[in-house]
């Protein structure tokens, strides 16, 4: 995924927000809330996303993956691809899905309603192994 497409995808989401910031870096936001950025790391685009507490341990195993500079090192949740190693495009889609997710259901039901941004969908039972 480059820049371009990262912001095309980011734009799809209810309510999102494009803000320039923090050294030229495409960041986006819903209901005033981070969900992704896009900056650079050593030159190349770098992709950082808010994560779930299993995908923060697994994922930052991954090469080209690592926890976000700042954000992570608050103790925040956030993972950072900084390299094409990482995750393929659809992985990466699908991480900036659940981050928006995980922000947008941080935010008041009135919040999100008035956004037009959709209540949280209850995760699907598990089932016993």
């Amino acid at each position: 995924m480059n820049r371009a497409e990262f912001n095309r995808f980011c734009a799809t989401f209810p309510a999102a927000e494009h803000v320039v910031q923090w050294g030229n870096s495409d960041v986006w936001k819903a209901g005033g809330k981070l969900f992704a950025l896009c900056g650079w790391a050593d030159g190349r685009d770098a992709f950082t996303f808010k994560a779930g507490e299993i995908a923060y341990e697994v994922l930052q195993e991954r090469p080209g993956v690592r926890p976000a500079p700042y954000l992570a090192s608050r103790g925040m949740k956030w993972l950072q691809q900084f390299d094409a190693n990482g995750l393929d495009d659809a992985e990466l889609r699908d991480c900036i899905a659940l981050s928006y997710q995980l922000v947008t259901a941080g935010l008041s039901k009135r919040k999100r309603a008035e956004l037009g941004i959709p209540d949280p969908q209850p995760a699907p039972p598990q089932k016993e192994p």
